[in-house]
């Protein structure tokens, strides 16, 4: 049986909507969830029905949001170090946590440690996409001062995650860029643009609106790039959701017409780019599985999250990306 270690105490709002979340998970799949944390606080959140479909590691302290990264390391009874190194152990097969993004990557980057061909390690993320497959982009804020050969190892990361997971057979990788000619962009893309021909779904530079368009289904980016990228949409999604609201109050027709479509088109619209459905982002290149969720994570993402976690690790998608650097090398 397939185990998931959980932060359970990292979130913004503390471990009650992670606990629902993991109950939410234990109604769907079958997988053991290590939860840790404060045992005390986990039980009283935990029906009773679920006490024996789970194990609890004790943990008496938390990382919180505005802690050092770098002091991560050293605050070993952590509830998200201590996550990690069950992972480490091989005591569990994967580690989540909607803690501290900044800690959860420095640990499970130098306890789990990297796949042998990979430099950095990059956090990836899933855009909507007119399509039915949604577009991967990668790095969205793990590295942010990056070489050409991390967006290298980025393009033959996101190939194989691709592939493996979403089950696209031939993945079409893009660097994203400021035009889609080859000779546009920085010192930085046009270097790392010789290295990623290599890869066989590399089509060459993409500009930001194919990320949404279906042209590719992988996007490499700087991880500084990336966050811009992320967080900018996130914010363009808002707006035109809290836009249409506005303007359908202000018109009898456009309430009557919302109404008609609110089930077809605007359920279905707010599915495709609710961040919650995928659950959190998976940092692609350690010897292991690690999912990042965001702080104010709702039950229902840190049900996404899970099975995520599982469905990585069910998958060979480490094999796969080593395989391809090997073969490019």
């Amino acid at each position: 049986m397939i185990k998931i270690a959980i932060d359970a105490m990292g979130g913004d709002f503390g471990p009650e909507p992670i606990i629902e979340g993991v109950v939410q998970a234990l109604e769907s799949k079958k997988f053991l969830p290590i939860l840790v944390g404060d045992k005390t606080e986990i039980l009283s959140l935990l029906p009773q029905y679920y006490i024996d479909k789970v194990q609890i590691v004790e943990s008496s302290d938390v990382i919180s949001m505005s802690d050092q990264a770098t002091n991560a390391l050293k605050r070993k009874e952590s509830s998200i170090y201590k996550a990690v190194e069950l992972v480490r152990n091989k005591e569990a097969d994967a580690v989540l946590s909607a803690g501290h993004s900044g800690a959860t990557m420095t640990l499970a980057t130098l306890r789990i440690g990297r796949l042998p061909h990979i430099s950095k390690p990059a956090l990836a993320t899933l855009m909507p996409s007119i399509t039915e497959t949604k577009t991967l982009v990668l790095d969205v804020g793990a590295v942010t001062d990056c070489t050409p050969q991390n967006l290298y190892e980025f393009g033959a990361m996101g190939e194989a995650y691709v592939q493996k997971v979403l089950n696209v057979r031939s993945p079409r990788v893009g660097l994203l860029s400021n035009g889609s000619e080859e000779s546009k962009g920085n010192a930085l893309t046009k270097e790392a643009f010789g290295l990623l021909k290599e890869l066989d779904g590399f089509v060459g530079n993409v500009e930001g609106k194919d990320i949404f368009n279906g042209t590719v289904n992988v996007v490499v980016c700087d991880g500084f790039t990336g966050n811009i990228l992320l967080k900018t949409s996130e914010g363009v999604v808002t707006t035109v959701f809290d836009l249409m609201k506005q303007y359908i109050r202000k018109s009898l027709p456009a309430k009557i017409g919302a109404f008609m479509m609110r089930k077809k088109v605007f359920v279905n619209m707010k599915k495709q780019v609710d961040k919650d459905e995928y659950g959190g982002a998976p940092l692609l290149g350690i010897n292991g599985c690690a999912i990042i969720s965001h702080g104010a994570s709702s039950p229902k993402a840190i049900k996404n999250a899970i099975f995520q976690a599982i469905h990585y690790t069910q998958s060979d998608v480490n094999s796969v990306i080593e395989e391809l650097l090997t073969n490019d090398k």
